[in-house]
């Protein structure tokens, strides 16, 4: 593993077999990796790339990640979104974009890798603000996810305004802070409502200096307590892209855990 942890951002990696649409704007797409091996099928994994939902950062950031699952024999989908900082970003286009796609991409994959076998719904993996995404999907078309995985993620979007995560990404994604724009983190906030519908695992490394691993502990904390299934890992040692990198040591972790939303679930 390199020395820098975010060299996992620009590694190359095998390009996808396909891309297709969910929308008519350039980034509402997703490409789509065919499952290697033979094994049992799987459900498609949804891969919610994160950048603070900044256009800056877009999915090719989690292509090493994407081709890693294929490798596993997951059918892999990575999401592409409207982003802050280009037209239709932010609200309410950057959260539409990811629900719109969640709820299309079991289809749209099946006809796009024909002999591909893949159980409904989808499980979704989202890292960072992709994280924030991904619950926000679980929460409002649970029906289309069977679980998440989050990694990272930004849970509480009121606490990340208060603390200014990368330098106003919240403010900038919802058009203000709790006090100006209330009904939109009411609407997007995973924090506002629990429990969570959807059987979710949220993995947190101690170190991470984007994502602080405290918002975690709290969501998670308040989510079980209200019953839902839900259950916090925390990795000693490990900072905010390990998360996403399968050359990492705590790639297994990850691995195991999208293990646990088997096709029984």
């Amino acid at each position: 593993m390199t020395s820098d942890p975010r060299a996992v951002l620009t590694r190359p990696a095998p390009a996808p077999d396909v891309t297709v649409a969910y929308g008519e704007h350039p980034d509402q797409v997703a490409d789509l990796r065919r499952p290697s091996g033979t094994g049992a099928p799987r459900r498609l994994v949804v891969v919610v790339h994160g950048g603070f939902w900044r256009h800056e950062y877009d999915r090719r950031h989690t292509d090493p990640l994407a081709a890693a699952l294929a490798a596993l024999g997951h059918p892999v989908a990575q999401v592409e979104y409207r982003r802050t900082g280009q037209p239709g970003g932010g609200w309410p286009g950057t959260p539409d974009d990811v629900l719109a796609a969640v709820t299309a991409l079991p289809r749209l994959a099946a006809e796009a890798l024909p002999g591909v076998v893949m159980p409904t719904p989808a499980v979704l993996v989202g890292h960072s603000a992709g994280g924030h995404l991904a619950l926000h999907a679980a929460r409002h078309v649970p029906d289309a996810v069977a679980g998440v995985l989050a990694l990272a993620p930004v849970a509480d979007l009121a606490e990340a305004y208060r603390l200014d995560l990368d330098g106003g990404a919240v403010a900038t994604l919802l058009g203000g802070g709790p006090a100006d724009v209330p009904d939109r983190y009411a609407a997007v906030d995973p924090r506002s409502v629990v429990p969570l519908p959807t059987r979710t695992v949220v993995i947190h490394g101690t170190l991470d200096e984007q994502v602080p691993i405290a918002m975690s502990r709290a969501y998670v904390a308040a989510n079980q307590a209200a019953g839902a299934d839900m259950r916090l890992v925390e990795l000693s040692g490990c900072e905010h892209f390990g998360l996403i990198d399968p050359e990492a040591p705590t790639w297994s972790k990850v691995t195991s855990a999208l293990r646990s939303f088997g096709e029984d679930h």
